[in-house]
């Protein structure tokens, strides 16, 4: 593999990891939604995955779980799922990429390097299916929030969610899993490819045949 081609192997796995541990922390932060209200000005409330949290000025805050799996709406429960199965295909995506890194000595024989191409081209694929199940439920939660916020038929008295941190964060999680993945992919067309036994024994054959040719030609 040329330097062009480790270099983007590399900054393709750094990118990988900082991605993942967005997505992580997006799918923990409680900062999905927010809301503040006119009439009670130092409380804010926020909506996360996992449990809803009311933020104070003075610095307090306080979370309390969901009760029950099967009371929340199914907004949350397919967000959970999106989110869940990004951060699994994501893990998986890493843990098959590591093998088929170039500074990772491959204990096989000639085919190591077409094998390592196919592991750094899987992962470079789970990296992009991640970022998009990552994409999926952060940008239908803000879809929500932005059609609640300007329905006519809520007065405008009634507070509304807004975007929160976690929804930033997310975003740029799954943006830059398909980053990754794409340049773990692009790696694999900057690498050398080298020639098969079969091919090189019949380069070597055709060259002998033609030495031969031209001695006989010279005598």
């Amino acid at each position: 593999m040329d330097s062009s081609g480790w270099a983007l192997e590399m900054l393709g796995m750094l990118v990988y990891v900082g991605a993942w541990l967005c997505a992580l922390a997006t799918t923990i932060l409680p900062q999905w939604l927010t809301m503040s209200t006119a009439l009670l000005p130092v409380e804010s409330y926020e909506l996360g995955l996992w449990e809803t949290c009311v933020v104070q000025d003075i610095g307090g805050m306080e979370c309390r779980a969901y009760d029950s799996l099967l009371g929340l709406s199914g907004d949350l429960k397919l967000a959970r799922l999106l989110m869940c199965a990004s951060l699994v295909v994501g893990a998986v995506g890493m843990l098959v990429a590591v093998p088929g890194l170039h500074l990772v000595h491959s204990c096989g024989d000639g085919g190591g390097s077409r094998t390592k191409r196919t592991l750094i081209v899987t992962g470079g694929l789970l990296g992009i299916i991640s970022g998009v199940l990552c994409l999926i439920p952060v940008s239908y939660m803000a879809h929500l929030a932005v059609v609640h916020f300007f329905d006519d038929k809520v007065p405008d008295v009634v507070p509304r969610w807004e975007f929160g941190d976690a929804l930033f964060c997310g975003w740029a999680g799954g943006f830059l899993l398909m980053v990754a993945g794409l340049l773990l992919v692009s790696s694999c067309w900057c690498s050398t490819v080298e020639p098969s036994p079969a091919l090189q024994r019949r380069y070597q054959v055709m060259n002998t045949d033609v030495t031969f040719r031209k001695r006989s030609e010279y005598v």
